[in-house]
């Protein structure tokens, strides 16, 4: 990660369509892991699924067969906001996180199913949630400042032990496994952010102040675990290694104080993206030289509350106040 001055990459062009729009705020969005589906979810309580090879159609211009819908399945169950969701990481199931205090699951491989086929049943308000890498535990980040983490298989919850030493007392606005399981990461809101050892569940780096005392608002690893990147209300996005605790890049020049703001990689890893709230604009940076490449108008009515790239294509998702979801691709 050494510095290299003067040799940034530059961001290919996307082009970008509106591609559904919820009842009310659209608050967040997910890739499956192959990249075929995104889900999305709403202050609405619903969640849509698309197939992004529907999404690639309709944003064809010639679709000769007549109207593309890339919505394939619409589920109703929550009775508050939906505030994140993830896709199990070998079936055809999606999880939600709500206000309402459950994480439910969705089949989406049965066409009538509306309705979640499991629940469970939180003490909190459920920010976050994340599927271990096996499928068989997940985490949800609550208002509760340890992350839970249920045994999928009998809803068993666990906390970490060694809570007292954590000098801990802020809800967590979002939690993420890394690719193999072996840790994860939450992000805060006093500011911190912690990484946790994925099987004794103590953590292990504890990042105190990591956005001074404003939130953080997003936090998830690399693909090789080495390092992890966040994204705060002090309108800075940082990378910080994880063997040390040490911040390696700081990411400037984007204003977002008032939303989660999300802060992500491309899928190649050599780009980020966040918002620019005031400019209403998806904001790019090499990640390597840490200078920023592209400013986009985002095309929402207000700025977005949430980008979310695939892991897979040059594409993203980004969704927002204005109810809307657009899909963004690389321009062939």
């Amino acid at each position: 990660m050494q510095d290299v001055k003067g040799s940034s990459k530059s961001f290919p062009k996307h082009e970008t369509r509106h591609v559904s729009e919820h009842k009310n705020v659209a608050r967040c969005a997910r890739f499956s892991l192959d990249g075929r589906f995104v889900a999305t979810g709403s202050s609405d309580m619903s969640i849509k699924l698309f197939e992004v090879s529907k999404i690639k159609q309709m944003m064809l211009a010639d679709a000769r067969d007549g109207p593309v819908r890339p919505v394939i399945r619409t589920f109703y169950d929550h009775s508050q906001p939906i505030n994140d969701l993830d896709f199990h990481p070998q079936g055809t199931i999606l999880i939600s996180g709500a206000k309402d205090h459950t994480i439910k699951f969705f089949d989406f491989s049965k066409t009538a199913a509306k309705r979640a086929f499991r629940v469970i049943q939180d003490t909190h308000n459920v920010r976050s949630v994340s599927f271990h890498p096996s499928g068989d535990y997940l985490l949800a980040g609550t208002d509760h400042y340890i992350p839970h983490l249920y045994d999928v298989n009998t809803f068993q919850c666990y906390l970490s032990a060694h809570v007292q030493e954590l000098n801990a007392n802020a809800a967590i606005n979002q939690v993420r496994y890394s690719s193999t399981g072996s840790m994860y990461v939450t992000a805060s809101k006093d500011g911190s952010v912690r990484v946790w050892d994925g099987v004794t569940a103590q953590c292990v780096r504890p990042i105190i102040g990591a956005h001074g005392s404003m939130e953080a608002t997003s936090a998830s690893f690399t693909k090789d675990q080495r390092f992890v990147l966040s994204c705060g209300k002090d309108s800075t996005v940082k990378l910080w290694e994880v063997g040390t605790g040490r911040l390696i890049k700081q990411y400037l020049g984007a204003v977002h104080t008032q939303l989660r703001c999300q802060a992500i990689f491309n899928e190649t890893e050599e780009f980020i993206l966040s918002i620019d709230e005031p400019n209403n604009e998806v904001v790019i940076w090499d990640a390597l030289t840490a200078e920023k490449v592209a400013k986009w108008p985002s095309n929402h009515i207000g700025a977005p509350r949430w980008v979310e790239h695939s892991p897979f294509d040059a594409a993203f998702i980004t969704c927002g106040n204005d109810r809307s979801v657009r899909f963004w691709k690389e321009i062939p």
